[in-house]
């Protein structure tokens, strides 16, 4: 069985040595506007294109966008969207239930690939609800260790895709929303920044066999991403340009 599954675009492939690992969950973030969606829905369409398996779609802030999928995989548009199982929580709980269901749906099916996005917009408002915070974070744990059960049992890759917060403590730095609890839950985690000009930086930040710190820059297209060679003055990091995450 294969360990890995393409990411459907060359520098994620280059990135992670092939693509994304078939047992374990991955884990984008950064901030609003830099592409983390785009790299799930490049996924989604190779895998449903070539492995046939289906997909499950957890939506937690309405990020899927059928136009822009369409744009990315516009020969077998209708065939590959038919693929996507879709979940849309609309509160923690909710998202808690969507999670279990996940169970039932991997024991009864095929499915190639799963993407969270994001884990942050629910826990997030979980918490302004000012409940018990030790609560809320054993339960996200609880609702993560669901996933990385599912990856680990049924070799089905797991994408989810977070957001950061400034850093108060050491300006200019973000911190990924959730922590230790969803930092400890991924065996792969992707950063990527913003540079000036509209460019990206996708860093590797975690892996199990590929080395940290391992980066490449890219630039959104209407097809999806191409690699760009960058030149020092353009490493500028800039603030979002757009609240789309597409």
């Amino acid at each position: 069985m294969e360990r890995k599954i393409p990411s459907g675009s060359t520098v994620m492939d280059w990135l992670l040595d092939g693509g994304y690992e078939n047992d374990a969950l991955t884990c984008i973030y950064g901030p609003p506007g830099c592409g983390k969606t785009l790299l799930t829905l490049l996924c989604i369409a190779n895998s449903v294109i070539a492995s046939k398996k289906k997909v499950v779609y957890i939506d937690t802030e309405g990020n899927f966008s059928a136009a822009r999928f369409q744009q990315i995989c516009p020969a077998a548009y209708k065939e590959a969207l038919d693929q996507i199982m879709f979940l849309r929580p609309v509160d923690f709980d909710e998202q808690a239930r969507s999670f279990e269901k996940l169970r039932q749906i991997v024991n009864g099916r095929k499915i190639g690939l799963i993407v969270l996005d994001s884990a942050a917009m629910l826990y997030r408002l979980e918490l302004g609800k000012n409940r018990d915070v030790y609560s809320v974070n054993r339960a996200f744990g609880v609702q993560l260790s669901y996933l990385t059960e599912i990856a680990r049992k049924h070799k089905i890759p797991v994408i989810v895709t977070n957001q950061v917060y400034a850093d108060l403590d050491n300006e200019g730095q973000t911190k990924i929303v959730g922590g230790d609890i969803l930092r400890y839950a991924s065996k792969c985690l992707i950063e990527i920044k913003r540079l000036a000009g509209g460019n990206r930086l996708v860093i590797l930040r975690k892996h199990r066999s590929l080395p940290e710190d391992k980066q490449v820059a890219f630039r959104i297209t209407e097809l999806g991403i191409e690699e760009i060679e960058l030149q020092k003055q353009e490493a500028i990091f800039t603030k979002p340009e757009t609240p789309e995450d597409l």
